[in-house]
C-alpha cells in the first residue's frame, strides 16, 4: 500500500484550499497513494498568531471560517477523493455557536471517521472548544485514528488510538517555528526539533504507521515548518519533505511492518497500567 503525508499552504479562501486540494489528490493518485493526509486547516486555513489571536478583528482575519462538518466544503472533498482514503483539517461549526479544530477521513463513499483537538495550547484555548476523546475507526486501508496538532505532543493521545486498533493514525498540524526563540535555519528550530521527535517518538512506542502532515509557508506572524513525513512503528522515517510543500510518498505493509516490530517486544501488551498514575 502506497501512503503520503501533504505538506502545502492553506489560506482563508476555501474555493482557493478545493483548488489545491483537488491538485494535491490528482498527484497524489498519479503517484499510487492510497491514503493521503493533509494538514490541519486545509479548509480555510489556520490562525495568523497562536499568542494573540484576536477573534473580533475587523477584517475578519483572525479565525479561519467555520464550516458545517456536513456542509459543501466536505462533500466537495469527497467528490475529488474517489477510492482515495484522505484526512483533513478545518474549523468545524458546532451546533450551538462553537468551534472545533476538527478532521475528518473520508472517501468517495462519504466520512469515515471524525477528531475534534482534544489539547489546545494556552494561547488558543478561549477560542476552540476542545474534543472530548480519540476513537479509531474503519477504513478501506484498514483501522486508523486521528491526532490534531498539539494532541501529539501528549503520549496518551496516540496511544488512546493504538489500544482503540489503529494501526496507522494521521496526525495533522499547522505547526509553525518557534515564537520565541527562532534559529537562523528551520532544521536548527526549536519546534522542528519537537515536531519530528513526537512523530517518531509517538509511532515507535505504540509500533504503529504515522502520517504527518503540516502547513507549509507564512500566516500572520506564523512560519509553518513543512516538514511532511511518514514514520515506520520502529520510529524510522520512511519518507519526509522538508521545509516547502510536497508529498512524503512511502510504500508500507501495515500488517507485515508492525507484525514484525511486535514480534519480539509488544508495547501495548507489556503495559502495567494498573501503576500508572493518570
Amino acid at each position: 500500500m502506497r501512503v503520503a503525508a501533504a505538506a502545502a499552504n492553506f489560506t482563508r479562501d476555501v474555493a482557493f484550499d478545493l483548488e489545491r486540494i483537488g491538485v494535491i489528490i490528482a498527484h497524489a493518485r498519479e503517484a499510487g497513494v492510497s491514503v493521503l493526509a493533509l494538514p490541519d486547516g486545509a479548509l480555510g486555513g489556520y490562525l495568523d498568531d497562536l499568542r494573540v489571536p484576536d477573534p473580533a478583528r475587523a477584517d475578519g482575519t483572525a479565525l479561519p471560517p467555520a464550516l458545517d462538518p456536513d456542509g459543501p466544503e466536505v462533500g466537495a472533498v469527497v467528490e475529488l477523493a474517489g477510492d482515495m482514503v484522505v484526512c483533513l483539517g478545518f474549523c468545524e461549526a458546532g451546533p450551538d455557536g462553537e468551534r472545533y479544530n476538527a478532521a475528518v477521513c473520508l472517501t468517495g463513499d462519504g466520512v469515515l471517521g471524525r477528531h475534534r483537538k482534544v489539547h489546545h495550547p494556552a494561547g488558543v484555548a478561549a477560542l476552540f472548544t476542545p474534543g472530548d476523546g480519540f476513537t479509531a475507526f474503519d477504513t478501506p486501508a484498514g483501522r486508523m485514528g486521528m491526532l490534531i496538532d498539539h494532541d501529539k505532543t501528549f503520549p496518551e493521545s496516540a496511544r488512546s488510538l493504538a489500544l482503540d486498533g489503529a494501526e496507522l493514525i494521521a496526525c495533522l498540524s499547522a505547526w509553525p517555528t518557534s515564537l520565541t526563540n527562532r534559529a537562523p535555519r528551520m532544521a536548527q528550530d526549536r519546534q522542528a526539533r519537537l515536531f519530528d521527535l513526537y512523530d517518531q517518538a509517538r509511532a515507535a512506542e505504540n509500533q504503529v504507521l504515522l502520517l504527518s502532515a503540516n502547513q507549509s509557508g507564512r500566516n500572520g506572524s506564523l512560519h509553518f515548518l513543512g516538514r511532511a513525513k511518514v514514520v515506520g512503528p520502529g520510529g524510522e522515517i520512511l519518507a519526509r519533505t522538508w521545509s516547502k510543500g510536497g508529498l512524503a510518498v512511502a510504500d508500507v505493509d501495515p500488517e507485515g511492518m508492525i507484525g514484525a516490530a511486535r514480534a519480539v517486544l509488544h508495547h501495548l501488551k507489556e503495559r502495567r497500567p494498573d501503576l500508572y498514575r493518570g
